[in-house]
């Protein structure tokens, strides 16, 4: 599950699932990835596709279920949190209907989608991979967009529970493996 970040989207997060997924199939498996309509970072909805409940398609071997989700721009804390929040509903239910599981894989930077992965993996009974490619919520307080708070605390102990619930947590970074080795 990735939420704005798989292609037609142009950042590294998309490019980087891109190529584990190409190369995931290259190496025989079949890949199912779940994302949005490609919309970030302006919050408008790329030509020629539609915010809708469900489209699927195919891209280089790869089957790719957009899903509806609240979308917004790239700016304001709340409309953000909607944003995730209604992406790791909808995936999470787009998830039920997807055949022949064997790993669940969720990919931060935020980590609502890791936690679609978690329950998607706990349903399907699973193997649950955190890809781990920014300490969230951390990295919110870090830049200022949220001081310390109930809502915060609430976060890094969903956080925890991320972490000691995934079958393996994958950092980008040998940093950020270090910061999650501390955390637990």
């Amino acid at each position: 599950m990735t939420d704005n970040f798989f292609p037609l989207e142009v950042n590294a997060p998309a490019s980087r699932t891109f190529e584990h997924c190409r190369e995931w199939v290259k190496a025989g498996q079949q890949v199912t990835v779940i994302t949005c309509a490609p919309n970030f970072p302006k919050g408008r909805v790329f030509d020629g596709y539609r915010n809708r409940l469900w489209q699927s398609a195919e891209m280089d071997g790869i089957r790719v279920i957009r899903v509806w989700t609240y979308i917004t721009a790239n700016e304001g804390f709340a409309k953000r949190i909607l944003d995730y929040v209604s992406f790791m509903v909808a995936a999470t239910l787009a998830a039920l209907f997807v055949r022949k599981v064997d790993v669940v894989v969720g990919t931060s930077p935020q980590f609502f989608t890791v936690c679609g992965a978690c329950v998607t993996g706990f349903l399907k009974r699973v193997p649950g991979v955190f890809e781990l490619r920014d300490i969230w919520p951390e990295s919110i307080k870090a830049v200022g967009a949220m001081q310390d708070s109930l809502a915060l605390r609430w976060l890094e102990r969903l956080e925890l529970f991320l972490y000691r619930n995934a079958s393996r947590v994958v950092a980008v970074t040998h940093a950020f493996g270090k910061a999650d080795s501390t955390r637990h």
